[in-house]
């Protein structure tokens, strides 16, 4: 190749290699552009070396369960796993990899309750899905209760700027019914504290109280005025404490203060409508990272001992 008078080679070589520094840099700003980034605070390096092991976080606790004025020995299960969310049906990606555009992580919890009432059973479910990227609420919440008597249902849907609420009940006064709220959750409290506690807003809030406790207390499901404070305990560990100004509500969430923030107990008090004071706690016995979805035959049974259950 012959150059125009006037080109030095060298010079020509330069322009080139900085030609393609400058595409190179603009590939890898797309890359970082594209690349999730977490939430605020979060460190990303951390969290997916911690959540991205194809393994959930089971969490076994101790409960006294306080039911019909007596406290009920019992067991609760957290179990924390990240997972692929659809954003417009608001349910579990089965195939994320075809739908990109219609996927989001979010790190859900399932929290079950079990205890004895008597001669019968209480078991309780609930879910919660918090987005692990974006800076938005749960999208979807949904609890159970089952025992001797009964079924309930409720599950939240966050569309428009507000919750849709589905209730179900085998209680006439609370039947099938649904209603709009406009406020964060309180369930929605234990996954910020595990993507970082600081993503908890403090001080005066607006929350939707526990939906497994607005079954047990049979209060109308709404909003309620909130103050919300945290509080050092020392050891490394901290408490979010909940206070409910109307409804005689208090909770306080102990934790973790270095990633991955892990949830060591909770105590939830309630003074009743006679003035009584109804007060449960939850203990943390036992952690494993499993991946139980794929541990369901006889030969895993033992872990079920292992974990204390």
């Amino acid at each position: 190749m012959i150059n125009p008078p006037g080109t030095n080679m060298n010079h020509k070589v330069f322009f080139l290699n900085n030609h393609s520094m400058l595409i190179l840099i603009h590939v890898i700003f797309l890359l970082c552009a594209c690349a999730p980034s977490g939430r605020e605070g979060m460190d990303e390096g951390k969290f997916s070396s911690y959540w991205y092991q194809g393994k959930a976080e089971v969490n076994v606790f101790d409960l006294q369960q306080s039911r019909y004025g007596e406290v009920r020995p019992g067991k609760a299960v957290m179990i924390f796993v990240t997972e692929d969310f659809s954003k417009s049906k608001q349910v579990k990606l089965d195939h994320p990899e075809q739908r990109p555009s219609d996927a989001q992580k979010v790190l859900k919890l399932n929290m079950t309750r079990e205890f004895v009432t008597g001669v019968y059973p209480y078991h309780t479910m609930l879910s919660v899905f918090t987005p692990i990227y974006e800076d938005a609420v749960a999208p979807k919440l949904s609890a159970s209760v089952t025992e001797w008597c009964g079924q309930s249902f409720t599950q939240l849907n966050f569309k428009n700027g507000k919750y849709t609420a589905q209730q179900f009940s085998y209680f006439e006064s609370e039947g099938d019914q649904e209603l709009q709220l406009d406020a964060q959750t309180e369930e929605e409290l234990f996954t910020l504290i595990r993507l970082n506690p600081n993503l908890v807003p403090l001080g005066n809030v607006i929350l939707i109280p526990s939906l497994i406790f607005q079954r047990f207390s049979h209060l109308p499901l709404k909003a309620e005025q909130a103050t919300l404070t945290r509080k050092p305990l020392g050891a490394d560990q901290s408490e979010l404490h909940i206070a409910y100004t109307e409804i005689g509500r208090k909770v306080a969430i102990r934790y973790q203060q270095q990633f991955p923030f892990e949830i060591t107990g909770f105590t939830e008090t309630w003074t009743n409508e006679k003035g009584e004071q109804e007060v449960t706690t939850a203990t943390r016995t036992n952690l494993q990272l499993l991946a139980y979805w794929q541990q369901n035959e006889k030969i895993f049974e033992p872990l079920r001992k292992e974990l204390g259950l």
